[in-house]
């Protein structure tokens, strides 16, 4: 047993020494984002800890006193919980609804045309808020929704009254919202766009010869061909129901509309950076919001295996 121990152990070795000569410059190629996670996203994972303790700086992380799911507890019974955790489920159930298809649509617009150099203009125009820095897209936002904002501007040519909208607190998801698809629409559909050009052209021609039509194309093949990557991209979205980054929500909000903005993510840079940081009970918060975004991801690639045979893993 032992000397066959010894020969799967050699063997084992020997493949694994012949893959890293074969393949040494892909591997090269990928030890720099190797590199990165581990340094920034593996090794941090030990700082977990601090929501278990009343961290103090001067004993450190491990000196510092256990308290096990004290900080969980006040959090589950604190007065922003529920307000903070339905504004975080709010608006990511809105951006589910409205900016997950809006990239399909849009591929599926750009596929139709006919006229390539009108198919590349629109493409450049949609990718381009995509690249605008983040406190540059606010910056426009906040100047757009101004009460002598361009969008009064259309609203009083309209028949309409001038209304400050990042005043009311009613305005903040719709504007959230319609201003991230503005950002990512154009991105986001460039997976769907290569998508839809690894689709059979012979189905296509098949289907012409049948006498199906444009519409019915797109039904009975189009979107048949692109399913799985919607799926897919369905599951990772659901991954971060939860997940809503705290830098475009702070640079928009103000104590105005405090209490439709604060989501889970602004809460917790609240808590670890403002004028008395509690770094352990943000590391809480943060946890729970972590393995909320998990479950719902397992569960969400669990139901799509089960219903359409297609998944992460």
């Amino acid at each position: 047993m032992k000397n066959q121990a010894a020969i799967k152990k050699t063997i084992k070795s020997l493949f694994v020494s012949t893959a890293l000569k074969q393949d040494r410059s892909l591997y090269l190629m990928f030890l720099p984002v190797f590199l990165y996670y581990f340094v920034f996203c593996y090794i941090p994972m030990a700082g977990i800890i601090l929501a278990f303790k009343e961290f103090s700086p001067r004993l450190g992380i491990f000196g510092s006193e256990w308290i096990g799911f004290r900080h969980f507890t006040e959090f589950f019974t604190g007065p922003k919980f529920f307000n903070v955790l339905w504004n975080t489920l709010r608006i990511n159930i809105m951006n589910l609804i409205f900016g997950f298809p809006a990239p399909i649509i849009l591929a599926l617009m750009l596929n139709e045309m006919k006229s390539r150099t009108l198919k590349r203009c629109i493409q450049t125009v949609t990718y381009m808020p995509h690249f605008i820095s983040l406190v540059v897209a606010v910056g426009l936002i906040l100047d757009f929704t101004k009460r002598t904002g361009i969008v009064n501007n259309i609203i009083v040519m309209l028949g309409g009254e001038r209304t400050a909208f990042m005043s009311e607190s009613d305005f903040f998801t719709p504007i959230y919202v319609i201003s991230g698809i503005w950002q990512e629409v154009g991105w986001g559909s460039i997976i769907y766009l290569a998508a839809l050009s690894g689709i059979n052209m012979d189905l296509y021609e098949a289907a012409s010869i049948d006498g199906a039509g444009r519409w019915r194309k797109m039904i009975s093949i189009t979107l048949p061909g692109i399913m799985p990557t919607m799926v897919i991209m369905l599951i990772l979205r659901m991954g971060q129901m939860m997940s809503l980054g705290s830098e475009k929500i702070i640079l928009m909000y103000n104590d105005l509309i405090m209490d439709k903005a604060d989501v889970i993510s602004s809460y917790v840079y609240r808590l670890a950076f403002g004028t008395a940081p509690d770094y352990g009970f943000s590391t809480a918060v943060n946890l729970f919001n972590t393995v909320i975004n998990v479950i719902l991801l397992v569960s969400a690639n669990h139901i799509s295996n089960k219903m359409s045979e297609v998944s992460l893993w």
